[in-house]
């Protein structure tokens, strides 16, 4: 009897980390184009220059805010994906819906950064990031119920891996809640989260970040 299938898909972890530097890649470069250029027509001295960028600095901000979350979150899961001796066809789907995610983000980007006072707008880009870190911490828990990562990859990497999703992801949401005072004041926290994680540190609780 042949072979489901089911039961042979969607087994590449090569093509499915191919697959992601390609969308997260489009969704990076998609963000800058919310950047636009002043209009040349009504500019005409170096001080009015200056003020129309003054005036871009917050979608700016916004953009920064969203390249660093794309970055961790590739960071996320090329180390996950690199822990995998294979995939199956739940685990490339569980990771498709994540890409799905992905691909929200310049549009939750944009809204932000068109409504940066509006606690919706703010509420929304938060619940992109939430679904980023939900869906790597289903595919992790399934990878390892599915016997999909690699045997020596003890119970610490294990550990670890879930700890940084259940920090980040508590970090956001407090970051999230801070709207109730004032949207900036959510960016700016969410930016000092992401700036950590970036330089990575490497002493205290935030070297388990």
């Amino acid at each position: 009897m042949g072979t489901r299938y089911n039961v042979i898909a969607g087994q590449s972890v090569e093509r499915l980390a191919a697959l992601s530097d390609g969308l997260f890649a489009v969704a990076m470069t998609l963000l800058v184009l919310d950047l636009k250029v002043p209009a040349s027509h009504a500019i005409t001295t170096d001080q009015a220059l200056l003020a129309a960028l003054r005036e871009l600095a917050p979608r700016l901000v916004v953009y920064l805010m969203s390249f660093l979350t794309l970055g961790i979150f590739w960071v996320g899961q090329q180390t996950q994906l690199s822990h995998l001796v294979r995939s199956d066809r739940h685990l490339t789907w569980i990771h498709l819906i994540f890409l799905f995610a992905i691909s929200l983000m310049p549009f939750s980007t944009s809204l932000m950064a068109e409504f940066i006072t509006l606690r919706t707008a703010l509420l929304l880009y938060w619940l992109n990031i939430f679904a980023f870190g939900v869906l790597l911490f289903v595919s992790w828990r399934y990878a390892r119920h599915a016997q999909l990562v690699q045997p020596d990859a003890t119970a610490v990497i294990d550990r670890s891996v879930e700890r940084r999703i259940y920090i980040a992801q508590a970090l956001y949401a407090f970051g999230a809640a801070l709207c109730l005072f004032s949207t900036y004041w959510s960016i700016g926290f969410i930016i000092l989260v992401q700036l950590i994680y970036v330089v990575g540190p490497r002493t205290g609780i935030l070297s388990r970040m």
